[in-house]
């Protein structure tokens, strides 16, 4: 399976916020691979193993894991021990609870309040102190944390549980103008997202709260050394549209590429009815075909192979094709890439 790459927007808020409260991330830049080509183009994409390169860097900079971003830091281990304090949490409802009130404790952040519904449960989250910061750098830090510490919770959140944490809905207090950048939010929680909301919210399902918790001290260990990359590369099971016709894809690169009607065979929905469910999440086979192949082309080059190599793994007819459609992807040419 190919990794899904991230838009480098979320690299670039990061470092221009630590610069205006006087933090250089050149380090963590150069750690990660990132160079300020990457950085100025709105179509670049970063790995995963580079976002995490990238955040672990900047965490040994900052002594902080919300980046400086926060007037009270979240001092270094303090995911540690909350995560410690809750991986022994029957179910996924208690685990939850646990870590609202661990990490009111342990981080100086707001506390987060859990609802329980009759068929859902609502987490909220209140907006983070940012007071600190220039005026001007308060509402962007204000939408990079939040985002950072919703899709925490829910990635985590299913970790903990091993299987999908289906979301009946998301709700984030920061307008988007953006269409297409709203439809990456749905994306990434897998569920329409509500912006404008008046505070961060995440509406979970019962039955995900009623399942227990599966991991292990031993797996947490594993977990946190990795961290965060998870949180960058997990899919939280998604059982999308999208995600199911991004799989079926991606199997296809080990061999024969499927089209649309044999995807459609088999997921056991008529081509029509797959081609209505793709327009609902505002994309199409032949998009998620480009991101499948954009995202293997981007592991590769960062894995060292060449664009001979590449072109030929990828079912391009010769390399210049491959560079002219990578071009068209990121911005960049595969040379410029590397």
């Amino acid at each position: 399976m190919t990794t899904r790459t991230i838009p480098v927007a979320f690299v670039v808020n990061a470092t221009a916020l630590a610069a205006s409260s006087g933090v250089d991330l050149s380090y963590p830049l150069s750690i990660a691979g990132i160079g300020p080509e990457t950085l100025k183009d709105p179509r670049s994409r970063l790995t995963a193993e580079q976002v995490t390169l990238f955040t672990q860097s900047a965490w040994q900079i900052t002594g902080d894991e919300l980046f400086g971003l926060a007037s009270t830091p979240m001092r270094r281990g303090s995911f540690r021990v909350i995560c410690q304090t809750l991986i022994h949490s029957p179910d996924l409802a208690s685990a939850l609870k646990r870590m609202t009130e661990t990490t009111r404790v342990l981080s100086g952040l707001p506390p987060m309040t859990i609802t329980r519904g009759e068929s859902t449960t609502r987490l909220t989250m209140p907006p983070v102190d940012n007071s600190h910061l220039p005026e001007q750098a308060r509402e962007r830090a204000g939408q990079l944390l939040t985002d950072f510490r919703m899709l925490l919770v829910h990635r985590f959140a299913a970790w903990l549980i091993g299987n999908r944490v289906k979301l009946h809905s998301v709700e984030l207090p920061y307008e988007m103008a953006d269409a297409e950048t709203a439809k990456l939010y749905d994306r990434m929680f897998g569920t329409r997202v509500a912006f404008g909301a008046s505070v961060a919210a995440l509406e979970f399902d019962n039955a995900a709260m009623r399942a227990p918790v599966v991991q292990t001290e031993a797996s947490l260990t594993d977990y946190l050394r990795e961290s965060p990359n998870l949180l960058f590369t997990a899919r939280d099971y998604d059982s999308t549209a999208s995600s199911q016709v991004r799989r079926a894809l991606e199997l296809g690169l080990q061999g024969r590429s499927p089209g649309t009607d044999e995807i459609a065979a088999k997921l056991t929905v008529s081509t029509a009815h797959l081609r209505r469910l793709l327009r609902q999440e505002g994309t199409s086979v032949n998009q998620v075909r480009e991101e499948v192949l954009r995202d293997a082309a981007i592991s590769g080059l960062s894995r060292g192979d060449s664009v001979e190599d590449l072109s030929h793994q990828l079912g391009f007819s010769e390399p210049s094709a491959f560079r002219r459609a990578f071009k068209r992807w990121t911005g960049q040419t595969p040379g410029a890439y590397r």
